[in-house]
């Protein structure tokens, strides 16, 4: 079967929606994503993108339509637990390193859980290595494994190698989906996501 990958970031509140919305999808096709950790800053400079927040500055009314799409998402699908991160945006590059050690140590889930929520649910500074730290510790999260790990070359360096991939394979933002060679960006394409896995899956 074609592989089906989430190419995120923590820093992205579309990727906290996407995050809470994919076990509902995994549920109905039986298929599982596969998470993939990467920079979105690094994805920016490699791609001569911006966020919306940059890219749309100086356009009128742009940015008060972007923050009213997002809060009907929320509504409709009843993500009622986000609450916006004051100091958003933020650099995430070593809580994106600590996705790729807990994720060679087996216990990523539970670390995308709480990152995801220590971001956009008890929003914090997470790119404070104190604030870093208690958030690990208060989801009974092993920090000094993540905090000593992140440091590692290797780590860094597949950090920069699942950014550069992912960039060279077509992402340009986060959130990305591939469904196989297929790929949707931004979170208003999950219904997309959703039947293309379902198509694949009947060929």
């Amino acid at each position: 079967m074609n592989p089906i990958e989430f190419h995120f970031d923590f820093v992205s509140p579309n990727a906290y929606v996407a995050h809470k919305l994919l076990p509902e999808i995994e549920g109905r096709t039986g298929r599982k994503f596969t998470y993939v950790p990467v920079l979105l800053g690094g994805i920016f400079k490699l791609t001569n993108n911006a966020s919306p927040f940059v890219a749309f500055e100086e356009t009128r009314n742009k940015l008060d339509y972007i923050r009213l799409d997002f809060r009907r998402f929320l509504e409709k699908y009843g993500l009622r637990d986000f609450v916006p991160n004051p100091g958003f945006p933020m650099n995430t590059v070593k809580i994106m390193r600590g996705a790729i050690v807990a994720e060679k140590a087996g216990w990523f889930a539970a670390y995308a859980d709480a990152m995801f929520h220590h971001m956009w649910e008890s929003p914090k500074q997470m790119d404070d290595p104190a604030i870093i730290r208690e958030a690990l510790d208060f989801s009974g999260l092993d920090a000094d494994a993540i905090l000593t790990g992140i440091e590692a070359q290797e780590i860094k360096d597949q950090l920069i190698a699942n950014t550069e991939a992912s960039v060279a394979k077509g992402t340009f933002g986060a959130p990305t989906f591939y469904v196989g060679d297929e790929i949707f960006f931004g979170k208003d394409r999950l219904l997309d996501v959703e039947a293309e896995i379902e198509y694949q899956g009947r060929q």
